[in-house]
């Protein structure tokens, strides 16, 4: 038993659900029966089987919808695993500091390659941390206050979660000076990322050790979800870069969120289209029951 959820914000008809009923049938799925979690904006069709040919015949399939296929039992995750650097905010820290040092081009540059998967990622760490040796430390607090911006839907899906008792952890290849006050404000249960070190009034282009990378995202899902006792399934990972890969793929829902094709490729889910609140319409879970912020 399965469900797949089409997802458009003030752009899911009738017509487009009547035509998704049709594909699922053709590709095997056994499509049963339909229902709005939030008419116009969010539907399920709920699937005897095949969930993987659902998604072959559903994603893509219809102008700015998205698409998620899991098993119908436990789709409210009682653990969030998130990703900070865009994905839960709308930037990468390191490039808009980088930007006061008048790097940003050159450093954005090694930033996306790391994304993409093409650079080892703590090395693409130091190299653009060294970059930044000299800058006044000041200046990351005033990029926090300047350039960072929380990513639509970011308060109301922890806020949500965490109100029917799930738990929430932000895991960044950032920065701590940029995690914990992100994490607070969205309302993220605590917050683990790399701590850039200062020599006096400035940045000493290090980074502490052990950085924080796709293993500890990995280990920290782990970790987290026996602490709480859960099942693999209750869990749920997004992110947008290759660092991200290795909660996403053991997670009960990984998802690939406005993700790098790598990252989009492997994940059991991706969003593409919407904000962070796709997530609580994968969950089932409709607007008048999201936490208000």
């Amino acid at each position: 038993m399965f469900t797949a959820t089409l997802i458009a914000a003030g752009r899911l008809t009738p017509n487009i659900m009547a035509e998704a009923h049709d594909r699922l049938a053709a590709a095997g799925c056994a499509p049963t029966t339909m229902a709005w979690i939030d008419e116009g904006d969010a539907a399920d069709w709920h699937l005897e089987l095949a969930p993987a040919e659902a998604r072959v015949a559903l994603e893509g399939a219809f102008e700015r919808v998205d698409v998620v296929v899991q098993p119908r039992d436990g789709r409210r995750k009682m653990l969030l695993v998130a990703d900070m650097d865009s994905t839960m905010i709308t930037v990468e820290c390191i490039d808009e500091l980088a930007d006061y040092a008048g790097l940003k081009p050159k450093i954005a540059a090694i930033t996306e390659a790391a994304m993409r998967g093409e650079l080892d990622f703590e090395a693409a760490l130091d190299a653009r941390v060294a970059l930044l040796k000299g800058l006044d430390a000041a200046v990351i607090d005033t990029c926090r206050a300047e350039r960072v911006q929380l990513m639509p839907g970011a308060r109301a899906l922890v806020r949500t979660m965490r109100a029917w008792g799930a738990s929430a952890v932000l895991v960044s290849g950032g920065f701590t000076r940029f995690a914990e006050p992100v994490a607070a404000e969205i309302g993220f249960d605590r917050a683990i990322a790399n701590v850039l070190e200062i020599d006096g009034a400035t940045l000493s282009g290090t980074v502490a050790r052990p950085i924080v990378g796709a293993a500890t995202k990995r280990e920290t899902l782990l970790e987290t979800r026996a602490a709480l006792g859960l099942a693999d399934a209750a869990t749920l990972a997004v992110g947008d870069g290759a660092n991200d890969l290795a909660m996403i793929e053991i997670a009960g829902l990984g998802v690939a969120y406005h993700a790098k094709p790598i990252v989009a490729a492997a994940a059991a889910a991706r969003i593409e289209h919407g904000d962070l609140t796709a997530l609580l319409w994968a969950q089932g879970v409709p607007r008048a029951e999201w936490a208000s912020i």
